[in-house]
């Protein structure tokens, strides 16, 4: 499988000073961003110290609705030290500031998109985002493949490891938690994403330059994370957005906290009852943005589907059994679509 267009770095568009947007960045006019509303509504911001003493049941429940009524939140105090945050965004920026040719030399392909790309789906003539990325897997430590990680900054494979190590905890402890809110035993969520097989990690930075024409296009388009639980790591530059009811809610950056994102294997492990958050990431015209996005996700080969416990007579499974792989070839054939691939899984549409 090959890109069906030569790939042309965003980062090197913006900074070459083009005024205007090349034709293949700009959206149907239907689909352009302020044709949709927002509201200054609040995405809920959880303080996971409340676990540990007497505001552990308040905390559960905050925990609970914001996974059923949002399918997304801010966490702050989550273990994650605010050294290895400020680490991973400085390796980050680190890479994105190296020389277009360097960063080519990591280019990825559609097969696997391990590497540096600007692109996701292989549609022919498909209107893109205004933004470039590196992505790369973590674990299972068979297909980790650390060559194919950034060499350069020299230090970036290091702290990588030591910031995936520090999120990798924090999504089991929400594996916990959410199977505990949802009457199961502790370790259900862990096991059902393959905790003996190897859970699966990857790593995608986000890297979106300053836009010409903002109004025209999106750093990232409308969709939900085809995976289990995301942990995105933001910079001070608002530009993340989730889909509430009718309105579109801006996650405002809040200092040293990590949101959490469901992804669709939730929705569908589920049977509904979490739901999968579709979020999409706004074109800025005067700042560049950065994102460090770590997935968390069943086992690539496990059969995935309702949990057993939560659907009976009154309430049958509503989702179809996949593996984790054959869902995601959906998404990196066809790119980004909103919420459509995990309503193509229901047994009722």
């Amino acid at each position: 499988m090959e890109w069906p267009e030569p790939i042309q770095s965003v980062q090197y568009l913006a900074e070459s000073g083009i005024k205007c947007l090349p034709s293949r960045y700009i959206r149907p006019h239907g689909e352009k961003p302020p044709e949709h509303k927002l509201v200054e509504e609040k995405v809920p911001l959880i303080d996971l110290s409340g676990l540990y003493d007497e505001r552990r049941q308040k905390t559960m429940g905050k925990i609970s609705d914001a996974c059923r009524e949002w399918g997304s939140f801010q966490v702050i105090n989550h273990g994650v030290s605010p050294e290895l945050l400020m680490a991973g965004r400085e390796v980050s920026r680190k890479f994105f500031s190296l020389p277009l040719e360097e960063k080519q030399k990591h280019a990825n392909d559609p097969c696997s998109y391990v590497g540096y790309g600007s692109r996701i789906g292989v549609e022919k003539g498909a209107k893109l985002d205004w933004g470039d990325y590196y992505f790369h897997h973590f674990l299972p430590l068979s297909i980790r493949e650390e060559h194919r990680w950034p060499s350069k900054p020299e230090e970036y494979r290091t702290r990588m490891k030591e910031y995936c190590e520090g999120t990798l905890e924090l999504c089991g402890s929400l594996l916990s938690l959410c199977s505990e809110n949802l009457g199961l035993p502790p370790n259900h969520l862990n096991e059902a994403f393959g905790r003996e097989e190897g859970t699966g990690v990857c790593v995608r930075l986000n890297y979106y330059p300053v836009c010409p024409q903002p109004e025209l296009t999106y750093g990232l388009s409308p969709h939900t994370d085809p995976g289990g639980i995301t942990i995105l790591l933001q910079d001070d530059v608002l530009g993340l957005q989730v889909h509430k009811g009718d309105y579109w809610v801006p996650v405002h950056p809040v200092a040293n906290a990590l949101t959490i994102i469901l992804g669709d294997q939730m929705e569908i492990l589920t049977n509904g009852i979490y739901k999968s958050m579709e979020h999409r990431c706004i074109a800025n015209q005067k700042k560049e943005r950065m994102s460090i996005v770590v997935f968390c996700n069943p086992n690539g080969e496990k059969d995935v589907g309702p949990i057993k416990e939560l659907t009976d007579e009154s309430n049958p499974a509503r989702y179809r059994h996949m593996t984790f792989n054959e869902y995601r070839m959906l998404i990196r054939r066809s790119g980004t679509k909103g919420n459509s691939y995990v309503k193509s899984l229901t047994n009722f549409g």
